[in-house]
């Protein structure tokens, strides 16, 4: 029943769709991607929003923005200044009206033409439909074998069911919308999330695309951040596992204490060994370094959550009924 309901709605061309496209420092390609992303919107559908989330962009992507056609039924949510990606999605996600939303970029490297696929699993009646790029040979060995090793943990160390090489190229029906919108954690990593509210899913392999224009702003450096808050928030194991050396440790200087004694008694006092109670000392305090900055992260964790600050403010919208705020 369902289904014949969403294939009738996309027979008539009436579902109501949200594109929500986070958008930085992006002036080079926002004007072709917008006409090539309306173009094919008002094939698929008579009745689509296209919100963009700029996410402080400090070129003339805004100004550019401003001067697409009224036709292309833009609405722009511009933040006071730059949240990071995952912010602006959940932004977009809080402000889109659309039964369904398509998440992507405006860079090209997610094909427009594959939006007709993820509607056409909708129909089936697929609450989810996420891209899963079908290569990675477009980036550099490091950055593979980062990706490779981190679904590897989360896999291991979490209970929930990440797919490898998914981003956030994906469509949402409005039951998961509003689902991912009572989520209010400051923290947030949106590929868990997806994973965790659950829903009937399913992926489409994609070619993931060159940049149209411009260089990624996620370094190495950002990616890491962006796995240390996945793992922090989505498991408690690294936790557990420092535990477990403590008590191994422990249970080790025990066994060696009493052999030590036992020595001692039956073989009389030794020569102290310095260059062991060196190292042995070095390691411990490595160990507890360690476990301490384990320890640290989710305590800074704790930390951003207790604040309660806002998950981004607004500095204008644009589109929303009509007017500028």
């Amino acid at each position: 029943m369902l289904g014949e309901i969403r294939h009738q709605a996309l027979r008539d061309k009436s579902v109501y769709i949200s594109c929500i496209v986070p958008v930085y420092n992006e002036e080079a390609v926002v004007e072709a991607f917008f006409k090539q992303l309306h173009t094919t919107l008002s094939t698929l559908t008579n009745r689509f929003e296209i919100l963009i989330i700029d996410d402080g962009s400090r070129d003339r992507t805004v100004e550019k923005l401003l001067s697409l056609p009224s036709e292309y039924n833009i609405k722009i949510l511009g933040l006071s200044r730059n949240f990071g990606k995952e912010n602006a999605l959940t932004a977009g996600l809080e402000h889109c009206t659309g039964d369904v939303a398509i998440l992507m970029d405006a860079d090209f490297q997610h094909p427009i033409d594959v939006i007709p696929t993820f509607l056409s699993h909708w129909a089936e009646g697929y609450e989810m439909v996420y891209g899963t790029r079908d290569s990675r040979d477009n980036e550099s060995s490091i950055k593979r074998n980062f990706a490779k090793l981190f679904y590897w943990v989360m896999a291991k160390i979490t209970n929930i069911d990440i797919p490898n090489n998914a981003g956030d190229f994906r469509l949402l029906d409005r039951k998961v919308i509003d689902s991912l919108n009572q989520l209010q954690e400051r923290s947030r990593f949106m590929k868990g999330l997806y994973a965790w509210v659950g829903f009937k899913k399913i992926a489409v392999p994609f070619q993931v695309q060159n940049r149209a224009a411009g260089k990624s702003s996620w370094g190495l450096g950002r990616l890491t951040e962006l796995a240390l808050t996945g793992i922090t928030t989505f498991s408690d194991i690294p936790l557990r596992v420092w535990g477990l050396i403590g008590f191994i440790i422990s249970l080790v200087s025990l066994c060696y204490a009493i052999y030590f004694v036992t020595v001692t008694l039956i073989y009389g006092a030794d020569l102290p060994g310095f260059p062991s109670l060196i190292v042995a000392v070095m390691f411990l305090g490595g160990i507890q370094l360690l476990s301490i900055g384990i320890l640290g992260e989710y305590i800074a964790r704790i930390f951003t959550e207790v604040k309660q600050r806002p998950q981004y403010l607004i500095e204008r919208k644009i589109g929303f009924d009509n007017t500028e705020h």
